[in-house]
């Protein structure tokens, strides 16, 4: 039996992570985040998928290629989170659990940046613990599926 599978999404300009603002996101770059994200999944007995875009087509694609393919979603789409309807309809497609991620707290921020257009279709969002976050929502997302009953991947 193979493991559950987690997709975890990554928006624009999180490939510049290390270098973007890092008073803001902090000196990790994003292979770090995916590093620690895929340690915590190890750890949980999950296995995990990743991919990073610059564009919402790209995420929305990965996410509709996700169902009955993958058990769960993890995803930090950056600005998308705050204008993406395509991406917020995705999700709202996908069975499975859903935790929208974010390295910094958007409510602390710019005003433009408190309102996510995926929480609706999330069923939780980690924000503003920093790297740490890519564990907190693997964790979310195993006991997510634990508590759920989901035994079997890909149901």
């Amino acid at each position: 039996m193979s493991a559950l599978l987690v997709l975890l999404l990554s928006g624009p300009n999180l490939a510049l992570l290390g270098e973007r603002q890092p008073e803001v996101y902090g000196t990790a770059t994003l292979a770090d985040h995916v590093a620690r994200a895929s340690g915590a999944a190890e750890r949980l007995g999950l296995s995990l998928e990743h991919l990073q875009s610059e564009r919402e087509g790209d995420l929305v694609d990965a996410v509709h290629g996700a169902r009955g393919r993958c058990d769960a979603i993890v995803v930090n789409a950056g600005a998308i989170s705050h204008y993406g309807w395509s991406l917020h309809d995705a999700l709202a497609t996908f069975a499975g659990p859903v935790v929208e991620l974010h390295l910094s707290n958007p409510d602390a921020r710019e005003p433009w940046r408190h309102r996510s257009v995926l929480a609706p279709v999330s069923d939780g969002t980690v924000a503003g613990f920093g790297g740490v976050g890519y564990e907190l929502a693997v964790e979310a997302v195993s006991r997510l599926l634990r508590s759920s009953g989901t035994t079997s991947p890909r149901r």
